[in-house]
């Protein structure tokens, strides 16, 4: 029995050891976290007050720092990272660079609201946080650590053995790759042309989640808290709706549902005239992610529902921001 215990004990120190100091993804997950470390960096220089939006992808997909930003006049970070990357390990990161004054805009997609404990434990961001971040990962939940500490198994370890020596080769440099993909406040540039993915036309519509199962969410617990910690700060926090095509079905107690999140713990909840959804025709390769010329013509609409509830009325877009509006295909 003793040697069987040392020997589990032994593959454990072994597997920890070889995960958290030896093998890596640079490549598949090694891009998320440098572009999560661009972002913060980008956030920690911005001067207050400032716009900051968090979201999952359609964050700097489907929404533009440089139309709100500019229509508004505040400087502006385009901080949402792809929904799978925790947000209790982002409230952690950008937490400390909001200070008073700042407006944080939050169109949270809905699957972020009604994701639970047991997807937070398996999240993808388990393995760059052991590998990489393991001051932001002491500072999770117990369930996150054991869920990163276990993230990895033998796919993982074919996966990094492949990767490590494409990366060390240069064949592909993230580095590059990011800045080919955001511009210089967050969002993304790489989405010109609509209807990019023409299956994106057939597919059926995504399953839009009931109010209860929004209300009962472990990510709207994690909202909620954060926006009752920021709005504490004199953070303006805001809530709003994430991209969709015109035919999911957004009922009137779906949109309340994830309203109360703010509204019951300080914040405000912008709702656009269209619950911001778009013909599919409008996007570029999902539901979350507008086309640029549908982008711009949503930022628009975003930065004007904002000036109203900040009281800060949005000044009318440049020739070139209206002119790329106009190019959306409706």
């Amino acid at each position: 029995m003793r040697r069987i215990i040392t020997s589990c004990f032994l593959s454990l120190v072994i597997y920890v050891i070889i995960f958290a100091g030896v093998v890596d993804r640079p490549l598949s997950l090694g891009l998320l976290d440098r572009e999560i470390v661009q972002k913060t960096a980008r956030l920690a220089a911005l001067p207050s007050p400032k716009l900051v939006i968090l979201a999952g992808s359609n964050g700097p997909y489907s929404h533009s720092c440089a139309v709100i930003g500019a229509m508004l006049n505040l400087p502006c970070e385009n901080a949402g990272i792809a929904v799978g990357i925790g947000l209790d390990d982002l409230f952690i990161r950008y937490a400390p660079l909001l200070h008073t004054g700042d407006v944080l805009y939050m169109p949270m997609e809905l699957q972020q609201y009604t994701a639970t404990r047991a997807q937070y434990r398996a999240g993808v961001d388990g393995a760059f946080l052991l590998r990489h971040d393991r001051s932001v990962l002491g500072r999770l939940s117990p369930g996150r650590i054991l869920g990163a500490v276990f993230c990895c198994d033998l796919a993982d370890f074919l996966e990094s053995l492949a990767e490590m020596p494409l990366a060390h080769a240069g064949f592909i440099e993230p580095r590059q790759l990011l800045a080919r993909e955001y511009n210089r406040q967050g969002d993304r540039i790489d989405n010109l042309r609509a209807n990019t993915d023409t299956a994106l036309l057939r597919h059926s519509p995504r399953p839009v989640p009931d109010a209860q199962e929004i209300a009962g969410g472990y990510g709207r617990a994690l909202i909620a808290r954060f926006v009752g910690r920021e709005t504490a700060q004199k953070i303006i926090v805001i809530g709003g709706l994430p991209t969709d095509f015109t035919s999911a079905e957004l009922s009137a107690s779906v949109i309340a549902a994830a309203a109360s999140a703010y509204t019951e713990n300080g914040g405000e909840f912008a709702v656009l005239p269209n619950h911001s959804q778009y013909p599919a025709e409008d996007f570029f390769n999902s539901e979350d992610h507008l086309a640029q010329p549908c982008q711009y013509k949503h930022s628009i609409a975003v930065a004007y529902a904002l000036g109203k509830l900040l009281n800060r009325p949005a000044q009318p877009p440049s020739l070139i921001m209206a002119r790329m509006a106009a190019a959306c295909p409706f």
